[in-house]
């Protein structure tokens, strides 16, 4: 069953019971599917229950100074994993099988397996080493996810300035790789970089252009 997410903010509805079998549960999430450079970053968070930070929610609706305290909040209080698919995962397999790929690999890499996986979206990546539920919007209502949420997007953020260090002019430190009309007028002006994935169109169409006036 895929339940759908709420529009009040995210509860512990879907732990609660879970919790209640002595269940370790993790919430999955990943950031980084739009943009143009960058891999996709996911998180798995097993929260205990007594010690959940609160104003958890959808790591798009909170500051970057907000993040920042619950992610910190969470290394503290509740295990965490990170999982990355590289550009090159992205260009070989698509960037939802990379997202799931990323996925498999926060939830793998906890020290101790959860039980049971409370997945962002539609689809339950494959393989996993324990049951999962998919929640479509999970990360507006999982307090699980909205945690796995904050973790991955502070992490990929972090990523990208230090790769907007390495490659300046694209914007990366504040666009995170979107495709924002810096990022834009950079690729036409400094072109692309390894870190750009490919078989996103506006990438293949800069590299088709590039070969075609060359010939």
């Amino acid at each position: 069953m895929v339940f759908m997410g709420g529009m009040d903010g995210p509860d512990d509805s879907f732990e609660t019971p879970l919790w209640g079998e002595n269940l370790r549960v993790a919430g999955v999430d990943e950031v980084g599917r739009g943009p143009l450079a960058g891999p996709v970053v996911a998180a798995a968070v097993v929260l205990d229950p007594l010690c959940i930070p609160p104003g958890l929610n959808d790591s798009k609706k909170l500051s970057a100074k907000r993040r920042a305290r619950l992610a910190g909040w969470l290394h503290e209080c509740a295990e965490v994993s990170i999982g990355v698919a590289t550009v090159e995962e992205i260009d070989e397999l698509n960037i939802l099988q990379a997202s799931l790929l990323a996925m498999h690999r926060a939830v793998t890499g906890l020290k101790r397996p959860a039980q049971h996986a409370l997945v962002d979206g539609r689809f339950i990546p494959p393989q996993l080493p324990c049951h999962a539920t998919p929640i479509i919007k999970g990360d507006g209502r999982s307090v699980s996810i909205a945690a796995a949420s904050v973790v991955a997007k502070c992490y990929r953020d972090r990523l990208m300035r230090d790769l907007a260090q390495q490659h300046p002019g694209y914007g990366w430190e504040t666009n995170a790789g979107y495709g924002s009309k810096k990022h834009k007028e950079a690729l036409q002006n400094l072109g692309v970089t390894p870190h750009h994935r490919r078989s996103f169109k506006p990438i293949h169409n800069i590299l088709w252009q590039a070969n075609f006036t060359s010939d």
